[in-house]
């Protein structure tokens, strides 16, 4: 199934930020076991590449990875070549957009008017990442004018908005501290938690 693909019916996309690199992949395996498969590492984490070798190594086409945060063309061919299958940013630069199509991946930069939105997709973005998400209201009045655009909420999407999300027509979500907000060295009790608190936001999008 294509990443574009993978995206849509799986819909929750989890942000990793800052976690210790040494706790990646034993965390990218607790989301993986709670049910999530699309996994978002930024490129201003520590060590960012090294993480997604290692995430892509130990769980293999389980669990696709992306690199997020990436804000120049270079950083983009740097992550492909470790391992990630779709590139997010939060603004909208065409440069980066030109380059993860050239490297045969998933563009999804960061835009938030709608002249933004409209930008980045003639620009020929796959998938636009509506950053900061303010309210499902917004998503849904983005998405009148522009029907055709697939829309990526990102920022604000917890246990509580997600359905409300939904119901808007937002193909996926970026899910971020609400779901994994581990910036220290992780315990037993941290994995088992954030492996049900992964399966609570699964199952709220696919109830």
């Amino acid at each position: 199934m294509a990443v574009y693909e993978l995206i849509t019916t799986h819909k929750i996309i989890a942000i990793l930020r800052g976690a210790p690199p040494a706790d990646v992949v034993q965390i990218a395996t607790a989301l993986y076991e709670g049910g999530i498969r699309l996994l978002e590492i930024t490129m201003n984490s520590e060590a960012p590449l090294q993480a997604i070798e290692q995430v892509a190594a130990r769980l293999g086409d389980s669990m696709v990875i992306g690199a997020g945060t990436v804000l120049d063309p270079a950083t983009a061919a740097d992550a492909v070549s470790a391992g990630a299958r779709f590139i997010l940013s939060p603004i909208v630069k065409e440069s980066v957009i030109a380059a993860a199509k050239e490297l045969g991946v998933t563009s999804i930069p960061g835009a938030y008017t709608a002249t933004e939105i409209y930008t980045a997709y003639e620009a020929g973005a796959d998938i636009i990442k509506v950053f900061p998400a303010t309210s499902p209201s917004y998503i849904k009045d983005m998405s009148g004018p522009l029907p055709h655009i697939p829309l990526l909420p990102t920022g604000g999407i917890t246990l509580d908005n997600i359905s409300a999300y939904l119901n808007t027509g937002a193909v996926g979500f970026g899910v971020g501290s609400s779901l994994v907000n581990i910036k220290q060295k992780i315990t037993a009790t941290d994995i088992d938690r954030l492996r049900e608190l992964a399966r609570q936001f699964v199952q709220a999008v696919h109830a």
